[in-house]
């Protein structure tokens, strides 16, 4: 898998509108209407699960693991937010992409992002196994 990866350039884009529920405000990350943090973490993450698309094995996704994001300036609602995330390193199962993010003005984040490869069947049964002994 790994040289499947990097053999061919592996990135991914993704663009979104910034509307009120993308915001500080409404997200609870802070007090005013500008694009939250978490939600242009979620756009990051969006563009590197975008680069992907294809090139894992039928069974297999990938799941985040970490995020070091630097949230560089505001961006308000109404204005468009463009990520990019470009695949750097592919160790065993364990992903890093470099992603930047772009607003129609300027770049407002980077970051270091990981993601690890996994089975679907193996992972849900794992998720759904915590719910033995759930207290209701």
């Amino acid at each position: 898998m790994e040289r499947d990866l990097l053999a061919i350039p592996c990135s991914g884009e993704v663009e979104r509108v910034i509307t009120e529920e993308w915001t500080a405000l409404r997200m609870g990350s802070g007090t005013v209407p500008v694009l939250a943090t978490p939600a242009l973490v979620a756009v990051m993450e969006a563009a590197a699960v975008r680069a992907l698309e294809g090139r894992l094995p039928a069974g297999q996704t990938s799941v985040g693991v970490r995020m070091d994001v630097r949230h560089l300036a505001a961006t308000p609602v109404g204005m468009r937010v463009h990520a990019r995330a470009t695949l750097v390193a592919a160790e065993g199962r364990r992903l890093t992409f470099q992603i930047e993010a772009w607003d129609e003005k300027e770049k407002v984040g980077e970051a270091t992002h990981e993601r690890v490869v996994v089975d679907v069947e193996r992972f849900m049964e794992r998720v759904r196994s915590k719910r033995i002994g759930e207290r209701i």
